[in-house]
């Protein structure tokens, strides 16, 4: 059960990022002018997707409590940087951003990272 919660925290942080990105993306760029980037911020925030990316973060950090109950920090914290493994892929595919041959090493060595860490038990 402690790794459905660390995989719980891992899809909620990783739905939030690709919420957030896809929503700005519908906004367009940061304004210059201070006003304007309050402006815009606050019109941001009101949108429903981004809120339920602020949402998810909370649930996600529910999750991870739970999870901190069930291993030790240093065991499942490196498990949360397939975070960034999932946002890859996804934003290659869902926002056809380039993937490149330093991104992809990077995912190996990360995944590699987390091989080796969860044989530390």
């Amino acid at each position: 059960m402690g790794y459905l919660y660390i995989f719980g925290t891992i899809f909620f942080t990783v739905y939030g990022q690709l919420i957030i990105k896809w929503r700005i993306g519908k906004y367009g760029q940061l304004p210059d002018l201070m006003l304007e980037k309050i402006k815009f911020l606050f019109h941001v925030l009101l949108d429903p997707f981004i809120l339920s990316a602020f949402a998810a973060a909370f649930i996600a950090s529910f999750f991870w409590m739970a999870a901190m109950t069930k291993f030790d920090l240093s065991f499942a914290y490196p498990f949360m940087s397939l975070a960034f493994v999932f946002v890859l892929i996804l934003s290659v595919i869902l926002f056809k951003e380039p993937l490149t041959g330093h991104k992809i090493f990077g995912i190996l060595l990360i995944v590699s990272g987390i091989i080796i860490t969860s044989k530390s038990i």
